[in-house]
């Protein structure tokens, strides 16, 4: 590792301190492009270029296909790094090593050897990298340190312009589904959104996808093609279905049958996704065996996405934050919970498609509890979505915060009932907190 000079300092940066220096970027960091992290990362000794990638992108799916990939991927013996974006229980979250956390002293210590580069780059006046470029870039040398032999990248947003994508090594490109968000900053059309998406694809690297739609498909299938990229889609409608509940779901494809305990009527394609990215990697010469596919797949865990944490009522916390993925938790709450009176708990940041969210799931709920996000300046008002909820289902009420939301929620319910907690990432981890602690509720029963 190449050493940066840091002006004398043998301590460690205390972790909460490097915490508010990362905050406080926000203040100067955020270009678009690749230029300032390139520029950044020189200083650093790129050690992205010292690693190998397995990079996704994807408007959905990108966590669940990951953590099927990291699972076969450490049951076969491999050192697996991966970097998480958003992260929905503790910041330290994004940033791991065969499922464990980086530590607070390593956070802290290459935060040592970044502030000293940033402020270097501050003195002779170039622009600066917004948190995400910082965290990338720690990534990438704690990565190095530990010498993975493969890290797991999402994609923050987009991909083309994203700040991962300042990577060489891709070993493999996975797309999951594409489908209409962020589109001031991707673009207006899924034509648009599909081409940011597959400015991942580097040469060299294989490219695995699911069945996108059309405008999508045609976009991913040029840049292979301009690239001469192999191409593989994972094709859930030719997926076996043997059996499925809220406990495990069950599949055979390509003459592999894999058992999966995530839950939710979408988990199936992510599941086809991942195997045909776990098959892909076994062509370009990694050592992974059927029986490490098979029991990967089945020790795979991902919170946060259609998650029960509770029996009696059922409560599920989903991230669905956009209309494809709001189409998902219908297609999952209708088959699972058919017949069942739904209170939904609805909380979304106001550049996001809520009206079209709230037309789609809205009508399903006997009773909706609209919340704001706690903490985020991107929050929209409980009154407001609340007025929009309304359009859709007359029985609905804003909560004063998000404990009151999930009182109001659970005091509504009977035990044969379903509460169900969606939209914006940013306060899954708080409120699925708010559930577990609530009174009644009982570990032993999940």
């Amino acid at each position: 590792m190449k050493k940066i000079k840091n002006e004398g300092k043998d301590t460690v940066m205390d972790y909460r301190k490097a915490r508010s220096y990362i905050d406080e970027a926000h203040r100067f960091g955020g270009e678009m492009g690749l230029d300032v992290i390139t520029r950044f990362l020189e200083y650093l000794g790129n050690p992205q270029d010292d690693l190998r990638f397995v990079h996704i992108a994807g408007t959905n799916g990108k966590g669940s296909v990951g953590a099927y990939l990291e699972a076969v991927l450490v049951e076969a013996g491999y050192r697996v790094g991966r970097f998480i974006s958003p992260t929905l229980y503790e910041y330290r979250e994004r940033i791991q090593i065969n499922g464990a956390y980086i530590t607070e002293e390593d956070f802290g210590r290459w935060m040592d050897q970044i502030v000293p580069v940033m402020e270097k780059m501050k003195r002779e006046g170039e622009a600066l990298p917004s948190p995400f470029e910082i965290e990338t870039a720690l990534s990438f040398l704690y990565y190095r340190e530990k010498k993975c032999d493969l890290v797991l990248l999402e994609c923050g947003m987009g991909g083309k312009t994203d700040a991962t994508n300042v990577i060489k090594n891709t070993e493999l490109a996975v797309i999951t589904s594409i489908s209409m968000d962020h589109m001031e900053y991707l673009g207006d059309t899924l034509e648009k959104i599909a081409r940011q998406k597959a400015g991942i694809i580097k040469p060299g690297a294989s490219v695995v996808t699911c069945s996108q739609q059309t405008e999508a498909a045609k976009e991913i299938e040029r840049a292979c093609r301009q690239g001469g990229n192999l191409l593989t889609v994972g094709r859930v409608e030719n997926a076996e279905k043997i059996e499925a509940d809220l406990e495990h779901q069950t599949f055979s494809y390509g003459g592999q049958r894999i058992t999966i305990h995530l839950a939710g009527s979408h988990q199936l394609e992510n599941a086809v996704l991942a195997l045909v990215g776990v098959q892909t990697l076994v062509q370009r010469g990694y050592k992974i065996t059927r029986e490490q596919i098979r029991r990967g797949f089945e020790k795979a865990q991902w919170s946060g996405r259609f998650t029960i944490l509770k029996k009696e009522p059922y409560v599920v916390v989903d991230g669905a934050h956009n209309p494809d993925a709001a189409e998902k938790l219908k297609a999952s709450l209708e088959m699972y919970f058919h017949g069942r009176k739904l209170i939904f708990l609805m909380g979304v940041l106001k550049d996001k498609q809520y009206d079209k969210i709230a037309s789609i799931l809205a009508p399903m709920a006997k009773e909706v509890i609209t919340l704001e996000t706690p903490d985020n300046g991107r929050a929209l008002s409980a009154e407001k979505l609340a007025e929009t909820v309304r359009k859709y289902n007359g029985r609905v009420q804003a909560a004063k915060s998000l404990s009151d939301a999930v009182d109001q929620g659970m005091n509504l319910a009977e035990k044969e009932d379903v509460v169900v907690a969606f939209g914006s990432l940013s306060f899954t981890g708080e409120i699925t907190r708010l559930f577990r602690e609530w009174k009644g509720y009982r570990r032993e029963e999940c």
